[in-house]
């Protein structure tokens, strides 16, 4: 009896909503490693998937928004967990996606699991950074709390198919937001596979979508959406972006621009929280401070 077998070929979907749907269009592309060898053919999303992705980030945004800091920790823990489980199957994929040795990958992919980490230690933390109390002429407390943007469009860095994708996927969701990720459009495999862990985490369908195809085809309907809050343009090109700008403007979405600070261009630096920041709305609240009377006294 002959060993020999044939390879058992994986198929990649879109991940929206907690699901794994195939493009509403029918379409895919090749994509290929970086000697041009086929790798798999990948969804080419349309511009209703992109509609569908918007409306199953805005119906999980309630729920997560309003969930403890804590928790979403947690959960963001249990995917660098998972992402650790799998670590083996993302090393091949980065490595055909970026054309790296097995070893080059296998850091990539292990800076990315730290940076699941990172981010998910920051989630109960940031309001203490960038919130706190303010002083006020008369007897009340005036605090200043962070607060979500909303759905956050992101648009994925085009070179850095997964650390980079993790780097600006994590902190819009550690803050609170959803998300609708226009992945690679040349190395889109790993954040496809990337779906696939964060359906099997505890994170709630719909928290992150996942789409793959072409960028600017998926980038310019979802920039203009009336139920898109925020705009992340870290895989846009000049004319790409300046485009996207130009149509986020009409429902004054929050837009993170390309390269906004130096070290966007290399995501192997220290992260910062600029971008844990960027998509938070601050909230100020006045409460009595209980004082009764001129004489000072208070409960």
């Amino acid at each position: 009896m002959s060993d020999a077998r044939l390879s058992v070929f994986k198929t990649y979907k879109l991940y929206v909503g907690g699901k794994f749907p195939r493009s509403e269009s029918g379409r895919v592309y090749e994509v290929t490693d970086s000697k041009g060898n086929w790798l798999a053919n990948a969804p080419q999303s349309s511009r209703k998937d992109a509609r569908d992705a918007v409306v199953a980030a805005r119906k999980a945004f309630g729920g997560w928004s309003s969930a403890t800091a804590y928790l979403r920790g947690q959960i963001l823990y249990r995917v660098a967990e998972m992402l650790e489980g799998r670590r083996e199957q993302f090393v091949r994929e980065v490595a055909d996606a970026e054309g790296l040795s097995k070893s080059k990958a296998a850091a990539v992919v292990d800076a990315t699991i730290d940076r699941w980490v990172w981010y998910a230690g920051w989630t109960d933390k940031v309001a203490q950074v960038v919130g706190g109390a303010n002083p006020v002429a008369g007897p009340f407390f005036n605090l200043s709390t962070p607060e979500p943007t909303g759905v956050v469009t992101v648009v994925a860095p085009q070179e850095s198919s997964f650390l980079g994708l993790v780097s600006v996927v994590a902190p819009a969701i550690a803050a609170g937001n959803t998300v609708v990720v226009i992945a690679s459009e040349k190395s889109p495999l790993p954040a496809l596979s990337l779906g696939e862990v964060l359906a099997t985490s505890d994170l709630p369908g719909g928290v992150v979508n996942v789409l793959s195809g072409n960028t600017r085809e998926l980038a310019l309907p979802l920039a203009a959406h009336q139920d898109v809050n925020g705009l992340d343009l870290a895989g846009a090109d000049a004319d790409l972006a300046k485009d996207l700008e130009i149509a986020a403007a009409d429902n004054l979405k929050r837009v993170l621009r390309p390269q906004a600070v130096e070290t966007d261009a290399d995501f192997t630096a220290a992260p910062g929280t600029h971008r844990l920041t960027h998509f938070l709305e601050t909230k100020t609240v006045w409460h009595p401070t209980g004082s009764l009377g001129a004489s000072g006294s208070a409960y």
